[in-house]
């Protein structure tokens, strides 16, 4: 083994062996893995190797069908075999509602380039004659589905990467990883020490225990997952291999393995595997079979696929496979540790591990991931992902794994775990609860406790009339919503304005007043938008998304300040109401002795207040439309001043309203937010913010790209959409059809209560842009007249939010 190396990638399962494999292949030779024991002996070796393109993340999605399409070229280049089999796949739908998902899922493939197609129960039969007809409703067909062999795969990947000049070592421990103040590293094994200038941590089942060597608990944890394998069956002799099945219902997977069928299940009562800490001895090895805790499952399984109860079981695989919360991957760099990286979570490696491959030596190269990788990205979660709350939610998105999430659909692990002073005033007002970063907050309220629930549903549910009165309060007099659950940043230092002119795109405030800005990356694109506020000349506030605080630190550091300038995450330190409604300045000057009116206070203005006995920031600002204030205030006064505006706002009908009624508004604004609009495969131009971009300044992070986007008008366009729906709306992912072609993609969706329609914010070619009819919308498999909008449907001139 060498004693240096550019990159050391830490663990030979499919998801190193593809790191090492793009790092070569992006040119990038000096690489080195190293395996404890054999190439696969982790999770690879026994798993199912199923893949299919299918991902409730377009995103993700493509980097499904990147890996599937790379099997031909690992193939050429190394000479070993992937076992590719593409038999084509079914999902079988037992419900209506499982049918209305199939649907949303054919069109997410749309915008996508997948040939996904809904058919019938017979034709399911036709093509699947192993299943009982009366249990289904329908299904939809995927003509790129199947499996592979794990072992080839993994070889063909780790031969591809020697052929380009990396190096692979066997039998090799890492025992210890230690930083140089270069940001290099010293990684330890049982046979010598290599120098390396990255890390990537790539160690599957033992990636808990690689990261706690660089002192970081990674939010991932191994469930025991079974399947068997039947004996020779007779229907399957003489015939055309079976198709990749899944049955939902079932929370069953099923495909040919030679003469018998391969039934593997998602079972509720899923069991952790090493739940703190991963034995390094463990090789290729199995657990003991447990087929009591599956027998619910596989009773489903006979009585929907009858044939499978005569076959007898000739094998059973019971083997450790790592989760994340959200049973997502985490990939990429870790905030605070300089060089060093992650892929692992990677539960579904046959599907993802190319995708996560080129994304990560992409993103190490060229310093970004060449995609949107959000819903991979290792900064999605924070310090509240501890141990147990990972293991709660690991175990309920186990259990969940082949369930439908429907989008008014709150889950219930690891509740409530983060909340604020607040909390129990607004469960007395009947707040019916969201989970968000693992905070409490409320998205509506309901008449009484006994109806605080949602209906969960793809269609318009109960909560419809009680967002209606939300938004008619905060139109005719004031609505009060809690705004804990945003990120905040404080900023101070004598070149805090300095860096902050070079990080944001936007001109920095004048002390007293606030800028909406977005923020860059070098290619120009939108990787955050934040509200900036100036509190004194040295002395700042940033408001964002709370979701990204981690993104956000990470390139903060990566893009650090001059000494003497400190930025400090403060999301739980300032907490927020915010007011909103004809009648907001009439109840807050109640309580301020600071003039609030247009002249003194106008619209962006902020400034330290009392509010009654409370002292507080006080910004005039919003997300509603309507003339709005938010006041944030150290987290031990929040209960006080709850009280203060609730006892003042009752003279002015004062009603608390959630973040469902805020995403209603916020659309009829066309107010894109960040992770639904704003994502980093947009520009700034096409998101409709070049006006909150200053090209005056000679110098901030992405202004190169941006000015080019901005002359050559970008490729794509954010547009407003009136639809004509019945019962259901827009959420987003949803394609966009012009003059009979899918020709972009919903970001989001609502229904407008103040204008009483249907609404949708999405992308199309800037080139149609212009178009003033033709647009249609899917939503649950019908497509819907769509009427673009020139500017917003409430309040176009926006002087309602400025009086």
């Amino acid at each position: 083994m060498k004693s240096e190396t550019r990159v050391a990638v830490i663990g030979g399962g499919v998801v190193g062996a593809s790191v090492l494999y793009h790092l070569t292949k992006a040119g990038w030779k000096d690489v080195l893995l190293i395996e404890r024991a054999e190439l696969t002996s982790g999770s690879t070796w026994h798993a199912a190797g199923g893949m299919h393109t299918v991902n409730g993340d377009p995103n993700v999605a493509k980097l499904q069908q990147y890996t599937i399409e790379l099997y031909k070229e690992i193939e050429q280049i190394s000479g070993q075999s992937c076992g590719v089999h593409i038999t084509g796949g079914l999902m079988l739908a037992g419900t209506r509602e499982r049918l209305d998902w199939l649907k949303m899922a054919k069109a997410r493939g749309r915008y996508l380039g997948m040939d996904l197609e809904i058919i019938s129960v017979d034709e399911a039969a036709r093509l699947f004659p192993l299943l009982d007809k009366k249990h289904f409703k329908g299904a939809m067909y995927d003509p790129i589905e199947g499996h592979v062999d794990p072992y080839g795969v993994t070889h063909a990947y780790a031969k591809s990467a020697q052929l380009g000049g990396a190096e692979i070592v066997r039998h090799t421990r890492v025992t210890d990883l230690k930083a140089r103040s270069d940001g290099s590293w010293d990684v330890i094994t049982d046979h010598g020490n290599v120098h390396a200038e990255y890390v990537v941590n790539a160690a599957g089942l033992w990636a808990r225990e690689v990261g706690r060597m660089v002192g970081i608990e990674l939010p991932i944890l191994a469930m025991e997952h079974q399947y068997l394998i039947t004996g020779d069956m007779p229907e399957l002799k003489g015939k055309k291999e079976q198709l990749h099945c899944i049955d939902f219902e079932g929370e069953l997977y099923i495909r040919q393995e030679r003469g018998g069928m391969l039934l593997g299940t998602y079972e509720k009562a899923g069991v952790p595997w090493s739940a703190t800490t991963t034995p390094w001895d463990f090789g290729q090895d199995l657990l003991a079979n447990d087929l009591d805790r599956i027998a619910p499952s596989l009773e489903v399984a006979f009585q929907h696929f009858p044939a499978l109860g005569d076959a007898g079981i000739r094998k059973v695989v019971n083997g450790p496979f790592t989760f994340a919360p959200d049973g997502n991957p985490l990939v990429g760099p870790v905030k605070g540790l300089k060089n060093f990286w992650v892929a692992c979570g990677v539960m579904a490696g046959f599907s993802q591990g190319g995708g996560v491959g080129l994304a990560l030596s992409r993103w190490l190269i060229d310093g970004d991931p060449g995609a949107d990788i959000w819903a991979m990205d290792v900064a999605r979660y924070g310090d509240w992902t501890t141990l147990a709350y990972t293991n709660a939610k690991v175990r309920e998105n186990y259990s969940r794994r082949f369930s439908i999430r429907f989008p008014n659909e709150e889950l219930q692990a690891a509740r409530p775990l983060r909340t604020t002073p607040i909390y129990e005033r607004l469960q007395a007002a009947n707040a019916v609860f969201g989970d968000y970063c693992g905070l409490e907050h409320s998205l509506w309220f309901a008449p009484s406790a006994q109806s605080a629930r949602d209906e969960i549903s793809f269609h318009r549910s109960n909560d419809f009339p009680h967002i209606a009165a939300e938004c008619d309060a905060v139109k005719n007099s004031v609505g009060l919503l809690e705004i804990s659950n945003y990120g905040k940043f404080e900023v101070k230092g004598p070149g805090a304005a300095d860096w902050l002119s070079q990080v944001m795109a936007n001109r920095v405030p004048t002390v007293g007043r606030i800028a909406l800005t977005p923020m860059l990356n070098e290619r120009g694109k939108l990787i955050g938008d934040f509200t900036m506020c100036r509190l004194a000349p040295e002395h700042f506030l940033l408001i964002g998304t709370y979701a990204a605080e981690t993104y956000y630190l990470r390139w903060f550091e990566r893009h650090h300040p001059s000494p003497g300038v400190s930025i400090r995450p403060c999301a739980m330190q300032y907490v927020g109401l915010s007011i909103a409604g004809p009648n907001s300045r009439a109840l807050l000057q109640e309580l301020v002795r600071d003039d609030l009116s247009t002249a003194a206070f106008p619209f962006l203005s902020f400034k330290r207040m009392e509010i009654g006995m409370v002292p507080g920031y006080v910004g005039r600002v919003s997300f509603t439309g309507e003339l709005g204030f938010e006041i944030w205030v150290s987290t031990d006064y929040q209960r006080a001043l709850y009280d203060l505006l609730v006892a003042t706002g009752r003279k002015y009908d004062l009603r608390p309203f959630g973040g469902r009624a805020l995403n209603c508004m916020r659309v009829e604004k066309s107010f894109g937010t960040w992770a639904r609009e704003y994502r980093p495969i947009y520009g700034p131009i096409e998101a409709g913010l070049g006006r909150f971009v200053d090209f005056k300044k000679e110098k901030f992070i992405g202004r190169a790209a941006a000015m080019e986007e901005r002359q050559g008008g970008g490729a794509l366009r954010l547009m407003t959409f009136k639809l004509e729906t019945r019962d259901a709306d827009a959420l987003g992912d949803e394609p966009i059809w012009h003059d009979g072609k899918v020709v972009g993609w919903v970001t989001s969706g609502a229904f407008g209560h103040r204008v009483n329609h249907s609404l949708a914010l999405g992308y199309v070619p800037a080139a149609i842009a212009g178009a003033t009819s033709g647009f249609e919308i899917e939503i649950i498999g019908e497509r819907h007249h769509a009427q673009p909008l020139l500017e917003p449907a409430y309040d176009a001139k926006g002087s309602r939010m400025r009086t």
